[in-house]
């Protein structure tokens, strides 16, 4: 059975991953869930059945298109997912001999690790020479911003204002870009196959409490690792600005976890969420650092200590 499930949701997820050459919007919301498949297998029929899906739907991509594309699958979107549903279907028993689940903010730090590999993998697949890497991602934004090469440009710039100078500013902020926008699409997958999975009654973890979701504290040195690193320059720097991005996504997610477990039982709780998803949804680069900033206090001196613990059923 196992590999019967696997293979099956290898060819899917090889299949959602592919459809992206296409070049069509649909094409691009459907790559998004290409590791869909693996997670559902991994967290449904263990994660060997995840690793059979792993190694079936690169092999697919392999033999339909190339070799670097099949490995862009592997690392971008199979394995990704796979090793998340291990993580989160880990468990031990407690000092009182009850089983313990492999804590949401730890594996939450998972995720934005995997989001940093994913990050600097795809930049090194474009070269291993940085200067290389740049020149192509600047030539690519400016194309966007200007139009060339038979195509009109996408954003439209004021007069006077110059779009290689823009372009090669915006080349800098891909890394920390990138990570940040991996963490919720993984987030958003594992969601999605959970509940999926659990639906069909096949789900060993029972379902957490997820605004109890909090990061923990050594994820702050980590971010604060990563800034650094981002001004040294080179894949260094590259790989310190794709953590940070990543971990701030993190923070995010934990700030408005935050928010929700915060506010249980509150009267203001419901304007209050409605408020700020509203405001996510307008202007999301402006809101999102505050939660993030919650997320990082929350981290450091546990804002909700003096709560009692909500119960799952809440």
């Amino acid at each position: 059975m196992l590999p019967i499930v696997g293979i099956g949701a290898g060819l899917v997820s090889a299949l959602l991953f592919t459809v992206v050459i296409t070049g069509s919007p649909l094409a691009l919301l459907l790559s998004y869930v290409a590791p869909l498949p693996v997670f559902i297998a991994a967290l449904g029929w263990n994660h060997r059945a995840g690793l059979v899906a792993v190694a079936s739907g690169t092999l697919a991509v392999t033999v339909v298109l190339k070799l670097s594309l099949g490995l862009a699958f592997a690392i971008g979107a199979a394995l990704p997912a796979w090793w998340i549903a291990y993580l989160a279907l880990l468990a031990r028993n407690d000092d009182q001999g009850n089983g313990e689940w492999y804590p949401l903010g730890r594996l939450l730090v998972w995720i934005a690790a995997v989001a940093t590999l994913v990050t600097v993998g795809g930049a090194l697949a474009i070269s291993t020479d940085f200067e290389t890497y740049r020149r192509v991602m600047t030539h690519g934004l400016q194309l966007v911003l200007s139009g060339g090469e038979g195509i009109g440009p996408v954003v439209r710039l004021p007069a006077g204002v110059d779009a290689a100078e823009i372009a090669a500013q915006l080349a800098a902020l891909v890394p920390a870009a990138a990570g940040a926008s991996f963490v919720p699409m993984i987030v958003a997958n594992l969601w999605l196959a959970a509940k999926a999975v659990r639906l069909s009654g096949r789900l060993p973890r029972p379902w957490p409490l997820i605004p109890s979701t909090r990061l923990p504290a050594q994820a702050v040195a980590g971010l604060v690792g990563g800034i650094l690193l981002s001004f040294a320059g080179g894949f260094i720097g590259l790989v310190g600005a794709a953590l940070a991005g990543a971990l701030i996504a993190a923070f995010g997610l934990a700030g408005l976890a935050a928010v929700h477990d915060l506010s249980r039982g509150k009267s203001w709780r419901t304007p209050t969420l409605l408020a700020i998803y509203l405001a996510l949804v307008i202007m999301l680069i402006t809101v999102f650092p505050f939660l993030a900033l919650l997320g990082i206090a929350d981290a450091l001196i546990d804002l909700r200590r003096r709560k009692p613990p909500a119960s799952p059923a809440a």
